[in-house]
């Protein structure tokens, strides 16, 4: 692809996100998740590959049909009351448009997509994927956040982090893994969205960070599955073994980054009177912390057995910039400033 036209694709997806971010009524918001869609089909198979292509087909099939249903629940909506206005959606049909955000965001049960998706796409398409595309609908989100169903949004936000960790228990390849992480993480922010708004933004903001944080290492190390990332220990001791911390960060074990969304959103259940789907979601992000176990076993303390004679590369300096190393370590020790943190929200 053209340099030209990368920067045209990129620049419509800001150019969507903004758009989106900005409207007060349900055409202008529509037409940037359009314009955001649009632009991210041709990064995806921006490599001609059978695999690339059939992902952006069904990204594309998936998003148009997600896109038509928030568009028909605006209009039933606009029909109704008279106005196009985001903050005016009514309850019925804020449920509406609600499984219509959540298709476009793939939180279960209709998340069938997004491991197939991410499977077929580069390391650093899928970045942008369960990052910059998740901005757009959860903004929308925040902005019916109080007339949300939250007995929906609890059902919704359970679902996914029960499926989101027990999809990616038996997952070999890393983007497969990282989009069921996607998933059970979605979750978390879905079920607090309509009780504290703000609080699902701060959950939004460290889990961009530490997902960022995690592709990044996973493409300087160029590892797609857990064979070849057992094959890094050698190559990048230190890389491994802060990975191994950004990992089990975003398992949300303490005294890492990860463990402060989680800990807020269970306090903040708990003052609501919702003990035991508070419970329920702190056991199912059990599931979760398996795989970052695997992984970073897998990463850490394994080589993958070989049959032949092989040279291993060791002292090899990774391509890195000086961005890794800032992601790396917000991922790991945010938990010290977190009432700064709070604060700011």
């Amino acid at each position: 692809m053209s340099p030209y036209i990368l920067l045209i694709m990129i620049m419509s997806l800001g150019l969507g996100t903004t758009l989106t971010f900005a409207s007060s009524n349900w055409l202008l918001a529509w037409m940037g998740l359009e314009i955001n869609t649009l632009a991210i089909i041709p990064l995806m198979a921006r490599h001609h590959h059978p695999r690339a292509v059939k992902a952006a087909t069904k990204y594309f099939i998936t998003q148009t049909a997600a896109t038509a249903l928030l568009l028909f629940a605006s209009m039933i909506n606009a029909w109704q009351s008279g106005q196009w206005l985001i903050q005016d959606m009514s309850m019925p049909f804020s449920a509406l448009a609600t499984l219509a955000i959540a298709m476009k965001l793939g939180i279960a049960p209709k998340h069938f997509w997004l491991p197939e998706v991410m499977q077929g796409i580069t390391l650093n398409t899928g970045l942008i994927l369960v990052t910059w595309q998740k901005l757009a609908p959860l903004a929308l989100l925040y902005q019916i956040s109080y007339n949300l169903m939250p007995e929906l949004m609890a059902i919704l936000g359970l679902t996914s982090t029960i499926i989101g960790g027990w999809g990616g228990l038996n997952q070999t390849q890393i983007r497969k893994i990282m989009a069921y992480s996607s998933i059970a993480h979605l979750g978390w922010i879905i079920t607090i969205m309509h009780f504290m708004p703000a609080l699902a933004m701060i959950n939004l903001v460290i889990y961009i960070i530490m997902t960022t944080t995690m592709f990044m290492t996973f493409n300087t190390m160029n590892s797609t599955s857990i064979s070849t990332l057992a094959m890094n220990w050698s190559k990048f001791p230190t890389l491994s073994a802060t990975t191994m911390l950004a990992l089990l960060s975003l398992g949300g074990l303490p005294p890492l980054s990860g463990f402060l969304p989680k800990w807020l959103i269970l306090q903040e259940l708990a003052n609501q009177g919702l003990t035991l789907l508070a419970t329920m979601i702190a056991l199912s992000s059990l599931l979760s912390l398996y795989f970052y176990l695997r992984l970073s076993y897998f990463l850490t303390m394994t080589i993958t057995p070989n049959t032949h004679a092989q040279m291993f590369n060791w002292n090899i300096k990774p391509k890195t910039n000086f961005i890794l190393p800032v992601m790396m370590i917000t991922t790991i020790t945010m938990l010290p400033i977190s009432p700064s943190i709070i604060s700011l929200f």
